[in-house]
This record gives C-alpha cells, sequence and structure tokens, in this order.
C-alpha cells in the first residue's frame, strides 16, 4: 500500500518522538540517575522531589510544584532543561492573561497586507483558507513548545495560581493531551511531548482539574546541608566555614516566626545572592553589624527589615550558631 507524503511525514514524526523518549528513558532509569544529573547541572533535589521529577519523565505527565517563594521551583525548570539538552520555554502568568499571549494570536498586519496585494492583483480579498494560514500565526510559549522538534522542550508556565480561571480552564486540553485547537487550523498536537513544569505560590488554590493531570510535589526549604552546598556551588569564592554560618542563620530565619513577625523569609535565592554581597563586601564572619547593615539582601519588605534590629539579629546569631567564635 502506498504510504502519502502526509501519511509518511506523520509517521516521521512519531518515530522522532518514540526516540526522544527512548533516549530520554535510557538516561534516566533510576532515581539515583535523576538526583545525579540534577546535581551535576547545578540543582540539589531531595530523593522526593527526584521521585516526582523521574515519574514525570517517565509517565510525560505535566508536574506540577508549589511551595513557598524562593525554594527552588523555576529553578527546577531550568535544571531541567539543561539536564535534558532541551531549550527553556517560559509563560510567565499574571492575573489577566489571555489565550492570544499564551497560545497564538493572528498577525492582522501580514493578513491586511495580503488583502491589499489580493485586491491588488484583481483576486478579491482572498479566500479565509489562505488569510487563516500558518504564516500568518504568531506563536506564543505553548504553541512553540508543542510544535518544537526533536529533543522538545522544557515548558515552564511559571506562577499559574497568578492567572484566572478562565485560562486555567483552557489550559486543560493542553495539560491532559498535550495539545491545542485553533479554530481556523484545527488541532495542533506535539510532536514531541514538551516536559511542562508548572509552578504555584499558593496565592490561590489551583482547581481539582488541573491538579487532576499533574503530578504534584510540594517543595520545602532545604536542610542547612542540602543550602550549604547550594551556596557553594553557585558561589565557589565562599568558605566552607562562612557558607555553613549564611545557612544556619538562614535557617533560624525562617524557624523564628515566634520572636519575629516576617511577612516573608529569605528563600535559597536570598541566601545565595547574600553569600555573594558577603564576598564582595570582603566579609568573612557574621556579626550583628553586618547583618543590619545587609538586611536588604535578605528581605525585601521594609516591615521584616525593620524587625531585624542588633539586639535581635545578635539572639538570633548566637540562636543558630552564626556568631563568629
Amino acid at each position: 500500500m502506498r504510504v502519502t507524503d502526509s501519511e509518511g511525514a506523520a509517521i516521521d514524526r512519531y518515530e522522532r518522538a518514540d526516540e526522544s523518549r527512548d533516549a530520554m528513558g535510557a538516561r534516566f532509569q533510576t532515581i539515583d540517575s535523576v538526583v545525579d544529573n540534577l546535581r551535576n547541572v547545578g540543582y540539589y533535589a531531595n530523593r522526593r522531589l527526584a521521585t516526582a521529577v523521574f515519574l514525570a519523565l517517565k509517565l510525560n505527565r505535566p508536574l506540577l510544584l508549589e511551595g513557598e517563594p524562593g525554594v527552588g521551583k523555576t529553578e527546577l525548570a531550568k535544571a531541567l532543561a539543561k539536564m535534558l539538552q532541551r531549550s527553556l520555554i517560559r509563560l510567565q502568568c499574571y492575573d489577566g492573561l489571555e489565550q492570544r499571549e499564551a497560545v497564538y494570536e493572528w498577525n492582522y498586519a501580514a493578513q491586511l497586507l495580503h488583502i491589499r496585494a489580493a485586491e491588488a492583483a484583481g483576486k478579491g480579498s482572498g479566500s479565509e483558507a489562505t488569510l487563516y494560514d500558518s504564516r500568518y500565526l504568531l506563536r506564543r510559549p505553548l504553541l512553540q513548545a508543542l510544535q518544537a522538534p526533536t529533543p522538545g522542550t522544557v515548558l515552564l508556565i511559571d506562577e499559574v495560581d497568578r492567572a484566572d480561571e478562565p485560562f486555567e480552564a483552557f489550559l486543560l486540553e493542553y495539560l491532559g493531551e498535550y495539545q491545542v485547537t485553533i479554530p481556523e487550523l484545527g488541532t495542533i498536537k506535539a510532536e514531541v511531548p514538551p516536559v511542562t513544569i508548572l509552578t504555584g505560590n499558593r496565592t490561590r488554590d489551583l482547581s481539582d482539574a488541573v491538579k487532576r493531570r499533574c503530578l504534584y510535589q510540594w517543595l520545602d526549604f532545604p536542610d542547612a546541608q542540602c543550602e550549604l552546598s547550594i551556596i557553594l556551588q553557585q558561589v565557589p569564592e565562599t568558605s566552607e566555614v562562612l557558607g555553613e554560618r549564611i545557612a544556619a542563620f538562614a535557617r533560624h530565619l525562617r524557624e523564628a516566626q515566634g520572636t519575629a513577625d516576617f511577612h516573608r523569609v529569605p528563600g535559597v535565592a536570598e541566601t545565595v545572592e547574600w553569600a555573594r554581597a558577603l564576598n564582595a563586601l570582603g566579609i568573612v564572619e557574621l556579626d550583628p553589624d553586618i547583618v543590619v547593615d545587609t538586611a536588604g539582601v535578605l528581605f525585601k519588605d521594609p516591615d521584616d527589615i525593620n524587625e531585624l534590629t542588633r539586639q535581635r539579629v545578635e539572639g538570633f546569631l548566637q540562636a543558630s550558631g552564626a556568631f563568629a567564635r
């Protein structure tokens, strides 16, 4: 039986997708291999998170990550792109995000030129079929991810809880089938399913429909040893002693809600930035004055900064074991 060109192209796409999945499966056969490969690109994942990543890759399922700001949700997507050697496509969500900004919109200027050219050539305004052609399609993040060639992409849908419920409902087709429907063109399905990471800070509850289509993982702040490893990896000029004290002090701040009323405690991103700042200042030991002077690196709220009085910082340093001895 003769295979048409379009059928042959479809078969070729599916074969490439199978090859991509097989290659990924061969490389990440165990949870430990995920832990090791993430660490190789500078991301320290505990076994629970590595298990969620392993299953997301193995089952071709989106992974929804929730947790406090600064725990490494967005960084995981970046690390996965490096680990898988795929491009990263990011959709930053916000209140009022619309389909045309997330998926596609028509290039109206190009369509207008097409109409005028057709009229000048005496062909009328052109048929709807030629007007709504893929060459006039402006591809936004979701469509870019779906149409990416082998080896595919990592799609980061960042802070999905900031988008509104109508957009969340629109996502269901993508999350469940790795496809979107464009009325003028039909359904567009992924050649290679994107590795899809959704992040949220729980500013509102996501719908059960979204959650059912995803694997789920809550990210906590890392323990002090893990945070030390991150600091030393990201800021290698930091001494191990200073790194230990930064990590211990940061952990104490997060656990000090009974003695200080912080609106938002520092995340890992802030402790890494603090390590960079301390190194830039030539600091080798922590003391109350330097903590107070650099509080704007750790905290982004004036009320939180005001909570860090010299007396309180001295108590925090002593309680955390981060005081210079």
